[in-house]
Parts: structure tokens; C-alpha cells; sequence
């Protein structure tokens, strides 16, 4: 059911990204993050990541939606964003520490300007969205999905 759900938010996100003229495009293995063309996206992107700010290896983190807006100047990180989903209140406090470790990895790795946002649909309460903005995570609802302008995209 999750799957199918992570599925088919990513096919709402690709369809707005495509209305706006955006193009679906794999980043080439290989190629920096900041390196992501203009006017692009990808979906479930491995990204390279340091597990913390002492450790020298790097591992990678899925990464559900990575957008690079258009009107940006080489190198420039892109939007980065989790497809989340809740049928209750009951499972989202559980998994909240996945989004803030995630974060963490990202801005320990490519700096204090990472912009990651989850993308929600159902239930996810003032707790929850509390934590994630307590760790700089913000987000947009599905059914919300052209706030996405105010990110630049």
C-alpha cells in the first residue's frame, strides 16, 4: 500500500513538473548534485551522503524527488524532496527520525543551503510537522502541490 502510494504521489509531482514545462531526465551517474541541469527532474535518486560531519566515507540516501529549477546558475543544489503518507496519526511519529537523519546527512554533506521538503498526503499531526520543523525540514500537502513556486520551481 505505501508503495503504491509513494507511486502515485510521484506521478502527481511529475505531472505538475510537466506542466511547467519541466523534463524528466535520469542525473548521469557520476555527474555532482550541483551539476543537475536546469529544468530537470529525477525521481528516486541515490545521493551520495557523509553518515556525519567526521566520518570521510559516504553512503548513499534515496532521495524520492530531486528538481532543479529553471532559472538557476550552475553549480546550484536541487530541490529535494520525500513523497510521505499516513492513513492515521499513529504510524508518522515513528518514522519522523528517518526525515531529520536524512537532513542531517544532507546538510553535513553539501552544506547549510540544502532545501529538502516532504511532499504529504493524510494524516500527519502538529507533533510531527513540529519535529520536522524543529530540524529545518519544511513541507508542502498534495493537495497543495503549486506551493511549489514559492521553492523557485
Amino acid at each position: 500500500m505505501r508503495n503504491a502510494q509513494e507511486r502515485r504521489q510521484l506521478a502527481l509531482i511529475g505531472r505538475c513538473l510537466t506542466e511547467r514545462g519541466y523534463k524528466l531526465k535520469p542525473h548521469p551517474a557520476g555527474t555532482r548534485l550541483n551539476q543537475m541541469e536546469p529544468g530537470t527532474f529525477s525521481f528516486r535518486l541515490n545521493v551520495l551522503v557523509r553518515p556525519s560531519q567526521t566520518e570521510a566515507k559516504m553512503v548513499r540516501v534515496p532521495i524520492d524527488a530531486v528538481v532543479q529549477p529553471k532559472r538557476v546558475k550552475l553549480p546550484h543544489l536541487p530541490l529535494l524532496s520525500e513523497a510521505k503518507s499516513a492513513g492515521d496519526f499513529t504510524n508518522v511519529n515513528m518514522r519522523r527520525k528517518e526525515e531529520a537523519t536524512k537532513v542531517n546527512q544532507l546538510k553535513a554533506t553539501y552544506g547549510k543551503d540544502v532545501v529538502f521538503v516532504l511532499f504529504l498526503c493524510g494524516y500527519f499531526d502538529a507533533a510531527y510537522l513540529g519535529y520536522e520543523a524543529a530540524e529545518g525540514i519544511d513541507w508542502i500537502w498534495e493537495h497543495r502541490i503549486h506551493d511549489l513556486e514559492r521553492l523557485g520551481v
